[in-house]
């Protein structure tokens, strides 16, 4: 998505090259005519321009090269820590080389237009052409016109792409992850290794003890505990569940995610009850033979989550049922842009499902405490001391405020998001700038025409109106063509966007409404130029 928009943000620049080569020549033109009437031959003409072309592609390139270089340093400091090898990207000896060759060979093609055009064999017509009545033929604007049509176009596409993204962040903000308040939800990770406390039922007390004293420390409201939390890029574990008084075909149940919750994790992680409760202590440590599930999964396999109370499940044909005894809300637990899984959630500590008559404890789980203080430095060496005082052999890990880890999940998306709203940027002005370019190159060959016209008594309103008249039909010309070519597009990369559609209307209508208006403003710069010309003033102009 990003090469394409950096090619699409190229492709408008070159055009707006291209368009400026063509007016530059064009005014040039007599010059160039008189040069071919002394003897001047069509290579020796065509040589010139192409070469005036390369400097400027060569010193375009220069510029470019020292704004990518502070760019690069920029994106650097702005960008997701997990992005691989951020921070190795660099201009290196092959990307300035790159640079050279591809401002060489952009300037050769396009400033070929005008060098074939203007170097040919029409040259000597146009001089005995060019006089005091003559004004700038339909011929001699279509190229421009359709470049600066082409311009629009694609700044459209990039626009609309830009603008979708931009809705997708938005989207992907208002979505409910399955937890409350990030900010004030501490998280860290504690592995209990097997070494250190062999018995499993030993394992769940020690983590019930740090539990315990985790809600003395002041600020903290609750605690809890889970095999993993929502974000944390921990692999999940999948497995089939069945459900009593269902067949399968093949006796090949849905995978289902599963985690390993203590009582008062949904509590503290702020994951609403839809139907019935959560665990507490003496169903963990008695062993029940209990679960709680999702919504989703709930809806998918009962109907309605009150429905799901009751039921059993299990994960084996040959271990015991497990009954429902609540449901919880639905978890983003992969990141808010991926579809909540259905999930299972099994108590911290039951039979192990994998070996008769043993116990399974989770060893290492992900802690969640709820304060106010959550990310200060004070209440984390507090979290620290009250963890030794159950056992100083056990360190801290991946220690994040549950704010940390909902950025970082987001980390990717918004910085696609800022590189597609930079090369919209760039895209609108140089648009405006093509648009801005023609009008004002029109008015400058109209001078006559315009004296003329105000001669005739022509009202300057007009006249205003005749200019920007030329300008909206131009990018109108041009938003129609984009429209049809991003409806197109967007099919394409659908499945980046989140809770948008390919074709959502507001993004259909803003984007051409912000360029025409761009664009009436452009063009009503020259067009009021142009009315203030002074009429015997203007009759002079050659």
């Amino acid at each position: 998505m990003v090469m394409a928009t950096i090619g699409l943000v190229m492709l408008i620049a070159c055009s707006n090259v291209a368009n400026l080569l063509l007016v530059r020549a064009d005014a040039r033109q007599h010059e160039l005519s008189i040069r071919a009437a002394l003897g001047a031959g069509r290579r020796r003409i065509a040589r010139e321009l192409l070469f005036e072309s390369v400097v400027l592609g060569l010193i375009g390139g220069a510029l470019g090269s020292a704004v990518a270089y502070g760019g690069l340093r920029l994106l650097a400091a702005i960008g997701p820590a997990d992005l691989p090898r951020l921070n190795e990207v660099s201009l290196d000896v092959r990307s300035l080389a790159f640079t050279l060759i591809l401002s060489v060979l952009s300037a050769l093609f396009f400033g070929s237009f005008p060098a074939f055009k203007y170097a040919g064999g029409r040259r000597r017509i146009a001089l005995l052409s060019t006089n005091r009545t003559a004004s700038a033929s339909r011929e001699r604007h279509r190229s421009r016109n359709l470049l600066v049509v082409a311009q629009v176009a694609m700044a459209v596409v990039l626009l609309v792409s830009a603008f979708l993204m931009i809705r997708t962040f938005y989207a992907l903000l208002s979505v409910d992850p399955g937890f409350a308040d990030a900010p004030h939800l501490q998280t860290m990770r504690i592995s209990i290794p097997t070494d250190l406390v062999s018995d499993p039922r030993m394992v769940e007390r020690l983590q019930n003890n740090i539990l315990d004293k985790l809600t003395m420390i002041p600020g903290v409201t609750s605690a809890g505990f889970a095999d993993a939390a929502p974000m944390q890029g921990i692999e999940p574990n999948w497995d089939q569940v069945r459900v009593e008084g269902q067949s399968y075909q093949h006796d090949d149940p849905p995978l289902r995610l599963f985690n390993y919750v203590a009582p008062g994790y949904f509590h503290t992680a702020g994951t609403s009850m839809i139907a019935g409760r959560e665990f507490t202590w003496d169903e963990v440590y008695g062993l029940r033979n209990v679960a709680v599930v999702s919504e989703n999964f709930a809806r998918e396999t009962w109907g309605s989550p009150s429905v799901a109370i009751g039921k059993r499940i299990r994960q084996f044909s040959n271990m015991p049922w497990k009954e429902v005894i609540g449901v919880v809300q639905d978890v983003r637990h992969n990141g808010v842009d991926e579809k909540a899984p259905a999930i299972v959630y099994w108590p911290s500590m039951m039979d192990d499902p994998y070996a008769a008559h043993t116990i399974d404890a989770r060893r290492a789980v992900t802690f969640v405490v709820r304060s106010n203080r959550a990310g200060s430095e004070n209440f984390l060496n507090q979290v620290q001391q009250a963890v030794w005082s159950v056992n100083e052999s056990l360190p801290l890990a991946s220690v994040q405020t549950m704010q940390e880890i909902y950025s970082q999940s987001l980390a990717r998306t918004s910085f696609t998001l800022v590189m597609l709203a930079i090369a919209g940027t760039m895209a609108l002005a140089l648009g405006i700038i093509g648009i801005y370019g023609v009008i004002s190159y029109t008015v400058s060959q109209r001078t006559r025409e315009i004296g003329i016209r105000l001669a005739l008594g022509a009202q300057r309103r007009e006249l205003k109106w005749m200019f920007v008249r030329s300008g909206l039909m131009l990018t109108g010309l041009g938003a129609l063509l984009g429209l049809i070519a991003a409806s197109g597009l967007m099919q394409l990369i659908k499945s980046l966007l989140f809770g948008i559609s390919p074709v959502d209307p507001l993004t259909y209508v803003a984007v051409p409404f912000a360029l025409v208006a761009s664009a009436a403003i452009a063009s009503y710069l020259p067009a009021r130029r142009a009315s203030q010309v002074n009429p015997v003033e203007a009759l002079k102009v050659d």
